[in-house]
């Protein structure tokens, strides 16, 4: 007799506390293999896809998409065993939950209920042995306190965000169900400029801003940005160095074949090594223990922004990469990134950041720290400009390079230190092969 197994959202990464449903990968009644992906989900760090570790058949499932749910919260149940939904009798399916060949619902607008304000379960399957497996089928859509019928939860909290008083609209659903196209339509019309006015008229209310949800990623880059300004007494300082000797450097390795060499692993490979001359700027500060804690591996951290906002991947254990293998890796996790498949693990502890805002077109920045590290080297774009070379005027590739440190680790003359030693590997590339 099949087994009714509860599978309830897992434990993604450190820190993380909750999840958000994007996209449901399976339905009611399809048959699952252990270790299928069953949900997706968007975490404060990365996009996952959540794997159910039973097979079998899917008898329910809990939350819609765009809900948040705690971990540890029921996310479906599989009738291990089982390789199809049996069909229930007529009088049994009429007790089910008193409901019967109840229509599904549009997609994105919920499944019904029949019980306010408690969340939608499916009650345990129990059977004899010569009886069929029963799931209860969705009940009738619920109407509010008052008479608003409303579905979706969802729905109601686009209407609370954008102020609309679900009591004034008439649903275009079933018998008046309001619809989330309903509450669109009412937002748009609230966001429409009014005509001018004949003849003067008494001040007009302010229309209301667009209001944003800061969670998910924005929420999380929003937290730690805050915490690092709470936290860390940060200082920043910068140096203007000629890069042609580096580009021209990056040119001939990549002349030569194989995988191409970009600049941030050059930079990168550069960072490497002034952290192996100035390991204070590679730790962390345990406030507890007012201790400051040197790190004894150099977990690279870098600055990519993708569709869904900022994120910072973490590449392992750098100082044994070379130029060729840090550009594979860069590659590979920006790759990931922009395609939202980043694992959390990709995203987490990291104990330097190197940040190429020269992509947008700047030049110089006074970057956040990335807490709870205790420095960022930021890069602003390689430009050509007027430069004294060898006592003479010339059109060089400058950058501009700028280090933003935890004052409790270190003094400026480290930090400066640290920062001369980055600007001289750019200048002159032989300066790093010395130090190798």
């Amino acid at each position: 007799m099949p087994q009714v197994m509860e599978f309830k959202l897992p434990d993604l990464g450190e820190g993380l506390t909750e999840a958000e449903i994007v996209r449901w990968l399976v339905a009611v009644g399809d048959v699952v293999a252990i270790d299928q992906p069953v949900v997706e989900v968007e975490t404060a760090k990365a996009m996952v896809e959540v794997p159910c570790p039973y097979g079998g058949v899917v008898t329910a499932r809990f939350g819609e998409e765009g809900t948040e749910l705690p971990v540890g919260a029921p996310l479906i149940t599989v009738a291990v065993g089982a390789s199809s939904l049996p069909e229930a009798p007529a009088a049994q399916a009429a007790e089910a939950e008193g409901s019967g060949n109840v229509p599904r619902p549009l997609i994105g607008y919920g499944e019904d209920h029949s019980r306010p304000a408690r969340r939608r379960r499916v009650r345990p399957v129990t059977a004899a042995v010569s009886a069929p497996v029963v799931v209860a089928a969705p009940a009738a859509p619920v109407v509010s306190a008052g008479p608003v019928p409303v579905i979706s939860p969802l729905v109601r909290k686009l209407a609370k965000d954008g102020g609309v008083d679900l009591r004034a609209l008439k649903g275009s659903g079933p018998e008046g169900l309001i619809l989330r196209a309903d509450v669109e339509a009412a937002l748009a019309a609230l966001r429409a400029p009014e005509p001018a006015p004949a003849a003067p008229v008494a001040p007009a209310v302010a229309a209301q801003g667009e209001r944003i949800p800061l969670k998910g990623v924005r929420g999380a880059v929003a937290e730690k940005l805050s915490r690092s300004r709470r936290e860390i007494p940060d200082a920043t300082c910068w140096v203007d160095a000629d890069a042609t000797e580096l580009m021209a450097a990056r040119a001939a390795m990549n002349a030569v074949g194989g995988p191409k060499i970009s600049v941030l692993a050059l930079l990168a490979r550069i960072c490497t090594a002034a952290l192996a001359k100035y390991p204070e700027l590679n730790s962390t500060v345990d406030l507890a223990a007012k201790e400051i804690v040197r790190l004894p591996s150099v977990h690279l951290g870098f600055a990519a922004q993708t569709e869904r906002g900022l994120v910072v991947p973490v590449v392992r254990d750098a100082q044994h990469r070379n130029p060729e293998s840090l550009s594979a890796e860069f590659a590979r996790l920006t790759e990931l990134a922009r395609a939202g498949k980043l694992a959390p693990a990709d995203l987490t502890g990291g104990t330097f950041t190197l940040n190429n805002y020269g992509v947008f077109g700047v030049d110089g920045s006074t970057p956040i720290i990335n807490h709870p590290e205790a420095a960022m080297l930021g890069v602003g774009r390689i430009i050509d400009k007027p430069w004294v070379h060898e006592g003479q005027l010339a059109v060089r590739k400058v950058v501009q390079l700028s280090l933003t440190f935890d004052h409790r680790v270190c003094d400026g003359g480290t930090a400066g230190g640290f920062l001369r030693y980055v600007a001289d590997c750019v200048e002159s590339p032989a300066v790093l092969l010395r130090s190798l």
